[in-house]
């Protein structure tokens, strides 16, 4: 039976996390580039967990330029079963204030200048993201923010947009009114993508810090009224953290929504047929089902 880590992907404001046991940052090498920076390892209430800033620390990259695969690949080389992705969001919703957190289980993509899959010519491969979030660790997340105090969202639409600039007034409106979505971000695709090809579990929680552009009582999106609203949210987002432990087990049991599954049935090129090259990368991320005929 597999024991749970918990892999953190901490997103902007969020770049170490406090407490753990036996703390170390360790370079991980993945054939898939550098990672965005060294993961720091250690063990939080007795399991073992994994942190990785997301930009890195000093918030050296980009949306953009994220090594979204080299991450993924990393942090399942090291043993991660559950992807915790922590990220900062604008919200299309006046109930979704700043200071609140969202529990995302959809998302609209809009990115277009990124690398949004481990496969490819050589062996293709297609998995379903009709659910892109883990429900049993989203549950796990809402429950341990209700318990830190954290006003919490359970479901939502996030509309990944390629940044770094923020939306205009007509985008803002377009994406609330005729979309229909609850929050905005610039780094949960294609990381949700690749977490379930890497068949992990994924939730994604989106820290609120401003309205986008569609709110006129708000003005538009300042970036010094962000960094105001991040720091608070770092300190929510490591006290969420520091309370799955308890409410995920130690052993770590089949996922009841397939996760872990993902690839039972997506691999399509024939295995005589799959580039040898291109199997070597793939031996963290799709060895459990590689060598199956």
């Amino acid at each position: 039976m597999t024991q749970t880590m918990i892999g953190v992907i901490g997103g902007s404001g969020v770049y170490a996390m406090d407490g753990l046991e036996g703390a170390e940052w360790r370079a991980v090498a993945s054939p898939w580039g550098a990672p965005s920076d060294a993961v720091l390892t250690g063990r939080l209430g007795g399991m073992a967990m994994a942190f990785l800033p997301r930009h890195g620390r000093g918030h050296v990259h980009s949306p953009t330029t994220v090594p979204y695969r080299a991450n993924i690949d990393a942090l399942k080389r090291l043993g991660v079963t559950d992807v915790i992705a922590v990220s900062a969001c604008g919200s299309f919703r006046e109930h979704l204030a700043p200071g609140d957190f969202v529990l995302v289980d959809q998302f609209i993509d809009r990115t277009f200048a990124r690398e949004t899959s481990f496969f490819g010519s050589g062996c293709v491969a297609h998995v379903s993201m009709a659910q892109p979030t883990c429900p049993r660790l989203s549950a796990a997340c809402a429950a341990a923010a209700r318990a830190a105090g954290i006003t919490v969202h359970e479901g939502g639409t996030y509309l990944a947009m390629e940044g770094p600039q923020f939306s205009t007034v007509a985008e803002s409106r377009l994406y609330r009114d005729v979309w229909g979505c609850d929050v905005i971000g610039m780094t949960n695709m294609p990381e949700a993508k690749l977490a379930r090809e890497a068949e992990l579990c994924y939730a994604s929680v989106a820290m609120v810090t401003d309205y986008d552009s569609w709110h006129e009582g708000h003005g538009t999106v300042d970036i010094a009224a962000i960094l105001a609203i991040l720091n608070g949210n770092a300190d929510k987002a490591r006290a969420l953290i520091r309370g799955l432990p308890e409410r995920l087990g130690a052993a770590r049991l089949p996922c009841p929504h397939g996760c872990d599954r993902a690839l039972d049935h997506a691999l399509l090129t024939a295995p005589d047929r799959r580039d040898p090259a291109l199997l070597a990368r793939l031996g963290a991320v799709a060895g459990r089902v590689l060598h199956r005929r």
